[in-house]
Formats: structure tokens, sequence, C-alpha cells
């Protein structure tokens, strides 16, 4: 029989696709007609199945680098609000603490009125604080 219709013959006999049977034995294969005698050419290593493939990993990991050096992240990758992606309150505390730390390097006397005023969510940034400062003195 040709081998292409050995292949079919071993590929419905085992119910997997065509492109998955490997005849590694022409000669042999050539004289098999039966099911039966596909199945013996299997056992014998004649005729090989070859393991499903499954989906490369390969281009997600590439990405991944990629992602993790910063690329791939700008405004049209985004998805959802600037909230999603950094949550109101952590916002909120980094900028509390830096300004927290801006307070210590100062020491002024009104130090526990600016302190209450930080955490009451008047000063915008670093900036504006210490604009604040440089005004009240």
């Amino acid at each position: 029989m040709e081998l292409g219709k050995v292949k079919e013959l071993a590929a419905r006999t085992y119910d997997v696709g065509i492109s998955r049977i490997r005849i590694v034995d022409p000669d042999k294969a050539k004289d098999a007609i039966t099911r039966e005698d596909i199945r013996r050419l299997v056992k014998t290593g004649a005729i090989v199945i070859l393991q499903k493939r499954g989906t490369s990993r390969a281009r997600a990991r590439i990405l991944e680098q990629k992602r993790k050096k910063g690329r791939r992240r700008g405004p049209g990758s985004r998805k959802g609000k600037k909230t999603a992606r950094k949550p109101k309150k952590e916002a909120w505390m980094e900028k509390v603490r830096a300004l927290r730390r801006v307070l210590k390097q100062i020491r002024p006397e009104n130090y526990r009125k600016l302190y209450r005023m930080i955490k009451g969510g008047y000063f915008k940034s670093k900036k504006h604080l210490l604009s604040y400062i440089r005004g009240v003195k």
C-alpha cells in the first residue's frame, strides 16, 4: 500500500491527525494492509505516533522580558483607569511619606499644623509644601 494511505490508516486506527504519524521503516510499512498490521508496526517501532504539540510559550517569555525592562507599557498598552494600576491609597501614601520626609528635614516652628495639613491633603507636592513654608516665613 502507498505510504500516504498507510499514514491515513494509522491516523484513523489511533484516532490522531495524519501529521502526528511518522513512518520510520518505509519498507515494512508498505506491506501493511489491515489495522492489525498497523498496530503491530507501531508496537515494533516501524511507525511512530508523535506526542501532541502544545502552545509554545517562547513568544510570551520574550514579551515578559521586554515588560520587565520597561518596554511595552506605554499609554496605548494600558487598560483601565490610572487607579486600576496603582490604587489611590498607594499614591496617597507615597505623596504623604515624601512630604513628611521634607518636614523632618526642615523642622519649622509650626510643625504640627503643617503635619495635619499634609494629612488633610492640602499640599499637591513637595514643591507646593516648600513654597507654602517660604510664604509663611
